[in-house]
């Protein structure tokens, strides 16, 4: 299975685990709200829901079509509605509590940060601490290969180099403060949310600091390639 595969089998199980989707539907969300699957298609899509019911972690059911879906899709394949499994349940759930290096990398740390609702505080540490040190290891060597070949650059090139360090300096700002909330506990996550990790994980709790400016950012727009 390819890492790409394996991210978006992830965010599937991830997303069908809050609700019930047809398959218009979890393309959408699929869009917008994890943008590393930005530039996606249903012939992504639909072989990966396939596969998935092959190995039962989901089941297919028939329902009516998706509101707001093209008449294209409103034939036989839209009225098919995906459902998790207690197996794919169990799954996602392992998946969630893996925190090795693959979840610190620019693609799937993305994907990863999008479900720290429904992962345990610790998992969150582990990664979170993981994705800071893996961009520190990073400037790193940009602050090094800049100081080499500064003089050989032109003015565009350096102003390039310096936009990509800028962008991973933020980054670990905005992951430190991260790091912080989770250390003291704040948990700043939708009520629900939190009243439901607090009875799944005996009150363990985390959760996002407030930013400056009212907003936080997303973490695959400060990642560099």
């Amino acid at each position: 299975m390819s890492r790409r595969s394996g991210i978006l089998e992830f965010a599937v199980l991830g997303l069908l685990r809050e609700s019930p989707m047809h398959g218009y539907e979890l393309r959408k969300r699929l869009n917008t709200s994890l943008g590393v699957f930005r530039a996606f298609s249903y012939g992504t899509l639909y072989p990966c829901l396939k596969g998935l019911v092959a190995t039962g972690w989901l089941i297919e059911e028939t329902g009516g079509a998706p509101e707001g879906a093209p008449a294209a899709l409103t034939g036989r394949r839209a009225k098919i509605v995906y459902r998790l499994t207690t197996a794919g349940k169990e799954h996602f759930e392992e998946l969630l509590s893996h925190s090795g290096p693959d979840a610190w990398e620019d693609e799937h740390f993305g994907v990863r940060f999008a479900f720290f609702g429904q992962t345990s505080r610790d998992v969150r540490m582990r990664v979170l601490e993981g994705r800071r040190s893996r961009l520190e290891e990073r400037l790193e060597k940009m602050r090094t290969s800049l100081a080499r070949t500064r003089e050989r650059l032109d003015d565009y090139t350096l102003e390039l180099q310096r936009h990509g360090m800028e962008s991973v300096e933020r980054e670990v700002r905005w992951l430190n403060e991260l790091i912080e909330s989770e250390r003291s506990g704040r948990d700043q996550r939708a009520p629900e949310s939190a009243a439901r990790d607090k009875q799944d994980q005996s009150g363990d709790t985390g959760g996002l600091p407030r930013h400056r400016g009212g907003t936080r950012p997303d973490p695959s727009d400060d990642t560099t390639t």
